[in-house]
């Protein structure tokens, strides 16, 4: 847009009526040098109420109009000039402008900061050309979903040869394979994506599948990544071999079942833990003589118009799935064993408003700080709710302010289903806020569920028949399709992969059904072997995965620099330093609201154990993926 645009005053107002002052007033500080715009009495508050953040971060209206005017009279100064580049900021004069949005915070998170907001996400500072140039050093990674990416990325920008296997015949992950009807996220798509390619042009807040994919796709492009993937291989083992201290691959082309072998210094697993399908152990399950199929296996052969469709599970895919399917099947049966949480969340759906994406694209810099916000509110706001509180003891909840959460949300579901006192009594979780996967909704959830057309079943499933499921109380419910929204293996990390380390020792063994790393990345007796969104490395309170998946990035592009400045043949991690890694982990673990026991979900393995998530603050973990405690690693310098 030209400076002389005489509609750019008209746009303007109107954006920035609708824009969040807590981001918007930093952006323009940032961009314009003018920081009389962070007044304390314009200072927003962010710390989130139970349901999310307060309007405006709770400034009054006298205030929210001063923010406005001042911030239009600004960004037109800015425009008239010409539209001038955004002043050289030093880290500690960054600060003062992040400080606006957090309020004071511990000097610790600066680099944090800087980082997510963009501004200092420089990849490595060295390449193997610098620092051991006549090595001969190759990497495999096994997987190009997203933290498959950005770990090809820090390895091309460090000049170190890599390959990157993967089984699907496009990059994407997940979000690949997970095409069906109303696949979107549950999370700010502005924080799911790489600090260090940050997007201005998202058309909603919690963007649909495609655009998600797109995303991934285009970035494999702009950074030429795709003559480094190989697509259509899948790897189904890898061994130690220590005597020439490298790995071996045995990789399967999907497409004609040949098997080869491939060889590597190093191998990076980014095979993530939502990849492989879990279906329920009923009796007569391969029975069904109709269409049945998993959600993240959608059979798109199969028109689903006028038929009768059972959904079985309601956790996150079929929260989705079925007020999609419900506009074109003759009869949704949708079978429940326990109700999900519901965060009302009104713009779910929406997209975002075109004042906010008309900032976004003619603001430069403004996306940065929108995201910065998201991503403050998320990295520790929330963790509050899920603490909990040894002393208190009202059940259904684990603490006064997961108590305070459980009461929001309970009213929202009695307001959503105040004509439905039959559908109420099924829908309120007994279980605490967080101690399972929080859906999203915007009143769709709730006016599905009241469709003449959409039974909510409540009783277990005890056996499948030829035509249909049997509930425990006898009734058979005779049905044309059954879709599977059953979730994930996600405790079985690497399954079937065979990963055999230093003795012959097999990694599924060692583990033993309870999968551990140090950092989440390493494990003792597998040396040069890293795993990316490995155990206790998901996330619930603490933010963005992508942020975990670029700090694990972070971790291993560090022990690789490590290694190579020791110029020594492999990295190993010390068995007790994994042991003291999961005292306080499995300590922390028990502290949370996900961690209680008596509440079944993926998050835990077969015993009970919090396998999955990451139970401490975000900031301890951003600081120990710095680099390798050298006191945890044992390095092999033998020739």
């Amino acid at each position: 847009m030209s400076h002389d645009d005489p509609n750019f005053d008209e746009q303007l107002r109107s954006a920035v009526h609708v824009a969040e002052l807590p981001s918007l007033l930093p952006a323009v500080a940032y961009l314009t040098g003018d920081h009389t715009l962070l007044r304390e009495d314009l200072r927003p508050g962010v710390h989130p109420t139970p349901l999310g953040l307060e309007p405006q971060g709770g400034l009054s209206s006298e205030q929210q109009e001063l923010g406005r005017t001042l911030a239009m009279r600004a960004l037109r100064d800015w425009h008239r000039a010409g539209r001038p580049a955004a002043p050289d900021y030093r880290p500690e004069d960054l600060r003062v402008l992040m400080e606006f949005v957090t309020g004071p915070v511990d000097t610790d998170y600066l680099s944090l900061f800087l980082g997510q907001l963009g501004v200092d996400v420089n990849g490595p500072d060295w390449t193997l050309e610098d620092v051991r140039p006549d090595r001969e050093f190759r990497v495999v990674v096994i997987g190009a979903g997203m933290s498959g990416l950005a770990a090809a990325h820090r390895l091309d920008e460090a000049g170190v040869p890599f390959t990157v296997l993967e089984r699907n015949a496009d990059v994407g992950g997940v979000w690949l394979e997970n095409d069906y009807p109303g696949c979107q996220l549950d999370t700010s798509n502005f924080c799911y994506s790489y600090s260090f390619a940050q997007h201005a042009g998202w058309r909603y807040q919690y963007s649909r599948r495609d655009s998600i994919l797109e995303y991934f796709r285009d970035f494999a492009e702009a950074q030429s990544l795709r003559h480094h993937i190989r697509f259509g291989s899948e790897v189904s083992a890898a061994r130690f071999d220590e005597d020439a201290r490298i790995w071996r691959l045995t990789v399967r082309d999907t497409a004609d079942g040949s098997v080869s072998t491939i060889e590597a210094h190093a191998v990076i697993s980014a095979v993530g833990q939502l990849n492989r399908p879990a279906f329920p152990a009923t009796p007569g399950l391969e029975s069904f003589t109709g269409d049945a199929w998993h959600t993240a296996r959608w059979n798109h052969d199969v028109d689903l118009n006028g038929k009768r469709v059972a959904v079985v599970g309601t956790g996150a895919s079929s929260f989705q799935v079925v007020p999609e399917i419900a506009e074109a099947a003759e009869a949704v049966v949708l079978f429940q064993r326990t109700p999900p949480w519901i965060m009302p969340t009104p713009n779910y759906h929406a997209e975002l408003a075109p004042g906010l994406r008309w900032l976004l694209r003619e603001i430069p810099g403004y996306h940065r700080w929108f995201r910065f916000l998201q991503f403050w509110v998320g990295v520790e706001g929330r963790r509050r709710y899920a603490l909990v509180d040894p002393a208190w003891d009202k059940p259904g909840s684990v603490s006064e302010d997961n108590h305070a959460l459980r009461c929001a949300l309970e009213e929202y579901l009695e307001r959503e289903f105040a004509d439905r006192p039959d559908l109420l009594a099924h829908v309120v979780p007994d279980y605490p806020p967080y101690a399972k996967r929080m859906l999203r909704d915007d009143g769709r959830w709730a006016s599905t569920l009241k469709r003449d057309d959409v039974e909510l079943v409540t009783e277990s499933i005890t056996a499948i028949t030829p035509q249909g499921l049997v509930t425990a109380n006898g009734s058979h419910h005779e049905v044309d399709v059954i879709i599977y929204g059953t979730g994930f293996r996600a405790s079985e990390f690497l399954v079937p992969m065979d990963v055999v380390g230093r003795g012959g020792a097999n990694l599924h063994d060692v583990w033993g059904g309870e999968a551990r790393a140090n950092v989440g990345v390493t494990v003792p007796g597998f040396p040069n072997f890293f795993l990316l969104y490995g155990p206790n490395t998901n996330l619930v309170v603490n933010g963005s995965i992508v942020l975990f998946s670029e700090a694990e990035v972070d971790y291993v592009m560090a022990c690789l620099r490590t290694l190579f400045d020791a110029d020594a043949r492999t990295i190993d991690c010390r068995p007790e330093a994994l042991e003291r890694f999961y005292e306080r982990v499995d300590a922390a673990s028990a502290a949370m609201a996900f961690g209680v026991e008596g509440v079944h979900s993926w998050y835990k393995s077969s015993s009970g154990r919090v396998s999955q998530n990451w139970p401490l603050s975000t900031l301890e973990f951003w600081q120990r993926t710095r680099g390798p405690d050298p006191s945890e690693y044992v390095l092999d310098r033998t020739v």
